[in-house]
């Protein structure tokens, strides 16, 4: 596989950070043992491993990492980020779609009060509406 470099330009640009995310998805999955990243409830297998998943994978198989390997993980952090904000997004608006309290939640999740939480939920979702 050949390196992921950036032939067309600023890594700013949807279509190159694409590019660059599919190489390295390319390139994590070529390597020995990522078959073994099991299926999670609700995705079926047939759907391939998250940013998430192959990041972690890496990270896990760091000492058997290729520079090239680092790198393509590198790359996919940004995407795996994006991933977990979805998620905390999601099920903080599902806590409070079920009627928790922004107390409830914050205790929940270790924050020092309500509104610092509250911050936190309207900072996840301002960060998802700029990368749409």
């Amino acid at each position: 596989m050949p390196p992921i470099t950036d032939p067309f330009g600023s890594a700013d640009d949807d279509q190159v950070r694409a590019h660059r995310e599919q190489l390295a998805r390319a390139r994590l999955l070529d390597r020995p043992g990522v078959d073994g990243i099991t299926a999670r409830p609700g995705r079926p297998a047939a759907i391939p491993p998250s940013a998430v998943d192959l990041v972690q994978d890496a990270v896990h198989r760091s000492a058997d990492l290729a520079e090239e390997d680092l790198l393509s993980a590198l790359v996919l952090l940004p995407a795996a980020r994006a991933e977990v904000d979805g998620l905390e997004s999601g099920l903080l608006f599902l806590a409070r779609s079920a009627g928790l309290t922004w107390a409830q939640i914050a205790e929940a999740m270790g924050f020092n009060s309500p509104q610092a939480c509250q911050q936190h939920y309207d900072r996840l979702a301002a960060r998802r509406n700029v990368s749409r």
